[in-house]
């Protein structure tokens, strides 16, 4: 599968898409604009997808994973607590559909803030 980058203005961040029928669907729909909103330490934007829950989704991920958040639709990126965290993990709203592992460390967006716009493309 392809690598993607997310691109925040100040910051990039690139990706390596997984085997996954979310993950076919972004990489489909791309390139995508969108504006950044936050939650505790995630940042999350709309995207134009419309793709299922799948049978493995969940709402806890590890820093580094992707997710697709069916409800939104958006793609999420948790790289520590949200407001629904127990203890230090990445808990996002509800379950999302991991559909790529950042190559870089998701803690940088860190300084990513509410109204700034990404633009996701995907690379090579």
């Amino acid at each position: 599968m392809p690598r993607i980058r997310f691109d925040f203005g100040t910051l990039t961040l690139d990706a390596d898409l997984l085997d996954t029928p979310t993950a076919r669907a972004i990489a489909a729909a791309l390139p995508v604009e969108a504006r950044v909103m936050t939650w505790g330490e995630e940042v999350y934007f709309d995207v134009p997808v419309n793709v299922a829950r799948e049978k493995d989704a969940r709402a806890v991920v590890t820093p580094g994973e992707i997710a697709y958040w069916p409800e939104g639709p958006a793609i999420a990126i948790g790289f520590g607590r949200t407001p629904i965290s127990r203890g230090d993990e990445t808990r996002l709203a509800s379950p999302c559909n991991v559909f790529a592992k950042a190559a870089g460390d998701v803690k940088t967006l860190a300084v990513t803030r509410a109204g700034s716009q990404v633009r996701v493309t995907k690379v090579g």
